[in-house]
């Protein structure tokens, strides 16, 4: 059985953008896939990314706007006009909500995708216990048990070592794809992902001079 690893954080535009199709392509191929949810601005910044509020209005208004339009558009995603007006609260136990689930499954695809589509089209607070109760409820999983464990020493330290293993690894943000250890950046790379479950590419060969 193909697996891909899946790494993102439980609030990105990009991951939620690209959740139904990468559902659809692991029904398709028959692929496991390994939820790996993770604190993304640590490991945006350790790439010498820039923290949201650091970057130019244009920027922000085409990668963090009018892209997201786009691509809402395109895969038939419904979407707010605008960033969600929590998305810088606190989203670990919501993430915690995904690990509890298990690291690969049918519920875990459920809850990921809930959360994300939660945020994205109805502006939920995924910092809010009530908010993440109501989610899960509504998608016939056991809330109360799923917000204890989510809270729990044992879940949460599962999250930061996801965040570790991502900052290791070199991840460069959400979401992101592992083929056979060959990673896909972002949703827009969901294409490939497939074409590499069918067709592995070749081993990489590029060499590039050391970045000062």
């Amino acid at each position: 059985m193909p697996v891909i690893e899946y790494v993102y954080s439980a609030h990105s535009a990009y991951a939620y953008l690209g959740s139904a199709e990468l559902m659809r392509i692991c029904k398709d191929h028959g692929a496991r896939l390994v939820h790996r949810p993770i604190l993304l601005s640590p490991v945006v910044e350790a790439q010498r990314g820039k923290p949201f509020r650091k970057r130019t209005q244009q920027h922000v208004d085409y990668f963090f706007g009018r892209e997201i339009e786009r691509w809402a558009e395109y895969r038939s995603v419904p979407i707010i006009s605008r960033r969600p007006s929590t998305h810088d609260a606190d989203y670990s136990i919501a993430s915690g909500m995904i690990i509890a689930c298990g690291e690969s499954g049918p519920e875990t695809d459920k809850m990921a995708h809930a959360l994300l589509e939660a945020h994205w089209r109805d502006d939920a607070d995924l910092s809010n216990s009530s908010t993440l109760h109501g989610i899960a409820t509504a998608i016939g999983l056991d809330a109360d048990r799923l917000l204890e464990e989510a809270s729990s020493e044992s879940i949460q330290n599962i999250f930061r070592k996801n965040t570790d293993w991502a900052l290791t690894n070199g991840i460069f943000g959400s979401p992101t794809y592992i083929v056979d250890g060959d990673p896909f950046y972002g949703q827009d790379h969901l294409p490939l992902v497939e074409h590499a479950l069918q067709t592995p590419f070749k081993p990489g060969g590029w060499s590039n001079p050391a970045v000062e």
